[in-house]
């Protein structure tokens, strides 16, 4: 199994498009990859273009005001008839390019300068895969479009919140839990009978899956996004607690572990939480047919469960930690177990055991 090898499509994305896709999401490229061949082309489109908005939504170095125009300028390029498209890319390459200077990231930048020649990509689709990106863009950006108007004004001395658990739940299917959907709505029109169970049922374990992938990169990117004035934790579950979104900021900045290990009971149920809805994904993937799907597809639940295990050791107070630890899991890891999977045969018998594995070992085999 040579992961090295370029991936081998029919699909519009020529090598430069794959390899943006590979800069600015090296875990969801090699789902990408693994993917049959029909669901390629749209799963890689619309992870472009929405990477491409949320960097839009998270250059908190441009006004409030330039990000929410650009969105919505690039929701009009993205819902434009193919005749219209040229004339409207032409119109956003200098904001882009204003944009992209101000990107630290060099594969970020280099996705904003692409961008104009990334979206005609999306009118190379069929008519029925160009609806379905259209559709999950619309709720994908609502959720950015939140984050702007929400952490407009936020930053380090002025730190910005949700209020609410159901706040928080819904943003998790604005900006993932409908792409379990979109997936699914691919698979029932690109492979009938993907799957041993009903689409519905599909649907409903995909929606959880995208979502406990959210709320899982909520709790690993915790102190980055305290540190930016951001708060995703909700207001009312942290009063519980005797914490504000203020003071867990201030005890994250000055090291106070008593003040970041009053979150301990929250930061769990959350954890749990993920660790069911990962289980859900886990269950979608079982019940794929395709052993290549059924591989692309259980990645990121597997991936997930060892951040898990690794947040689960590092405990809240790690907020306290300077320099804050990286929570994720090493790439050699990611290498081993894609081998050891392949070798067992991508069998539901192989994915439940590693995913009970890496949920619960801190050293899983090499």
């Amino acid at each position: 199994m040579n992961l090295a090898r370029p991936l081998k499509t029919r699909s519009p994305l020529n090598a430069a498009n794959l390899q943006l896709l590979r800069g600015v999401s090296r875990s969801f490229y090699l789902s990408i990859r693994l993917l049959p061949g029909p669901l390629r082309a749209p799963v890689a489109v619309g992870y472009l273009l929405a990477r491409a908005t949320d960097t839009v939504a998270d250059t908190t170095a441009m006004p409030q005001a330039e990000r929410q125009a650009l969105l919505a300028d690039l929701l009009q390029a993205i819902d434009a008839p193919a005749e219209q498209l040229d004339r409207l890319c032409k119109a956003l390459s200098l904001a882009l390019a204003g944009f992209a200077a101000h990107q630290s990231n060099p594969n970020e930048r280099a996705l904003m300068q692409a961008l104009p020649d990334c979206l005609p990509l999306l009118h190379r689709l069929s008519k029925a895969d160009q609806a379905s990106v259209r559709a999950v863009l619309t709720p994908i950006t609502q959720g950015q479009t939140l984050d702007v108007h929400r952490f407009g004004h936020a930053s380090p001395s002025s730190v910005q919140s949700l209020h609410s658990e159901d706040e928080l739940t819904h943003y998790t299917w604005l900006v993932a839990g409908c792409v379990g959907e979109f997936w699914t709505e691919l698979c029932t029109r690109h492979l009938p009978g993907f799957a041993n169970l009903p689409t519905e049922q599909m649907q409903s374990l995909g929606r959880q899956y995208g979502m406990g992938l959210q709320r899982l990169n909520i709790v690993r990117d915790v102190a980055a996004d305290l540190a930016q004035g951001r708060c995703y934790f909700p207001r009312e579950r942290l009063q519980a607690l005797g914490l504000t979104p203020e003071t867990l900021a201030q005890a994250a900045r000055t090291g106070d572990r008593t003040g970041c290990i009053k979150l301990a009971p929250l930061y769990q149920e959350y954890l749990k939480h993920i660790h069911t809805q990962l289980e859900d994904g886990l269950h979608y993937s079982c019940a794929l047919n395709s052993r290549r799907l059924r591989l692309a597809s259980a990645l990121p639940a597997l991936i997930g469960a060892r951040t898990l295990a690794l947040l689960t050791q590092a405990g809240p107070q790690a907020l306290a930690a300077t320099p804050s630890p990286s929570i994720k899991m090493p790439r050699h890891e990611v290498r081993a177990l894609l081998w050891r999977l392949v070798l067992g045969g991508i069998s539901p018998r192989v994915l439940k055991q590693e995913f009970e594995r890496l949920s619960q070992c801190e050293n899983p085999p090499p």
